[in-house]
């Protein structure tokens, strides 16, 4: 059976604690004791109380402006956002901070908690891509700039999850011309797959579709432009072979090869005769 009554002065309790709590910070707030409130800022950082540290931060940082107190101040401001997940903001607090404490101990470490609160916006594959491309731009940077960094593996890590999402995005939309019956447009875009992304995954199923699309296109086209594409076909598959010589998609990348190669043929026997 629930135990109504306990549960009721549990309730009790964390409600009565709950009002000491804020009663407490609200005294601190009110408080002129500016050296008083800085200290319990790290005390409510370290208990994971963000919003409070936060707002006294907010309430204090103007206090300490042009000393040492002030820069660190900044420093867990930004902190304090990103714990609360607000990583936009975080992102521009961690590189205002490097902007304006270009060579403390802490300098490196914000400028890859900048790219890093961008790579925590990055959204999702289907969506628009701009976001991605900032963290990984801000990634190679930091690389670029501290390659001995402790952080280092981390931004590697990031830079690769990044590099897949934008490779998977251009390799979605390259198939979606190909699902829409798009041919041409999805010859050039899976070109462009390969050409941009050199050691995509993603390229077994892009060199098979290139040959499924050449094909059709060719069995599409006006009589004058076929010889062409079918050409192009036989052409795909054998770079198809070549790469994929076990391909669970081999025999059916055959039946266009052949169907390609015989029309060849057939036109090749009319020229002669």
């Amino acid at each position: 059976m629930f135990n109504w009554k306990g549960a009721y002065y549990l309730f009790v309790s964390l409600i009565a604690l709950f009002s000491v709590s804020c009663s407490e910070y609200s005294k601190i707030m009110k408080s002129p004791d500016s050296d008083m409130k800085y200290r319990k800022v790290f005390e409510y950082y370290e208990a994971e109380d963000y919003y409070k540290a936060l707002g006294l931060i907010e309430d204090i940082k103007a206090v300490y402006k042009g000393t040492d107190k002030y820069e660190t101040l900044c420093f867990y401001n930004a902190y304090c956002n990103y714990q609360q997940k607000e990583y936009s903001l975080a992102g521009y607090l961690f590189k205002e901070y490097a902007r304006l404490y270009s060579n403390t101990e802490r300098t490196e470490e914000a400028e890859y908690m900048s790219a890093y609160c961008h790579y925590c916006i990055s959204p999702s594959v289907s969506l628009e891509q701009t976001y991605t491309e900032l963290a990984l731009n801000d990634m190679q940077e930091f690389i670029n700039k501290y390659p001995e960094s402790k952080y280092l593996e981390q931004a590697q890590k990031c830079i690769d999850e990044l590099n897949f999402k934008l490779e998977t995005k251009a390799y979605n939309n390259a198939m979606l011309y190909f699902k829409i019956s798009d041919y041409k447009a999805a010859l050039v875009a899976l070109k462009n797959v390969l050409y941009d992304y050199p050691t995509t995954s993603y390229r077994e199923e892009i060199m098979f579709t290139m040959v499924k699309a050449s094909h059709i296109l060719a069995t599409k086209s006006v009589e004058s432009k076929k010889l062409e594409r079918h050409k192009n076909t036989v052409q795909a598959y054998y770079a198809f072979l070549d790469k994929f010589p076990n391909s669970k998609k081999l025999k059916e990348a055959e039946r266009y090869f052949t169907n390609s190669h015989n029309y060849i043929e057939s036109k090749n026997g009319l020229q002669k005769d």
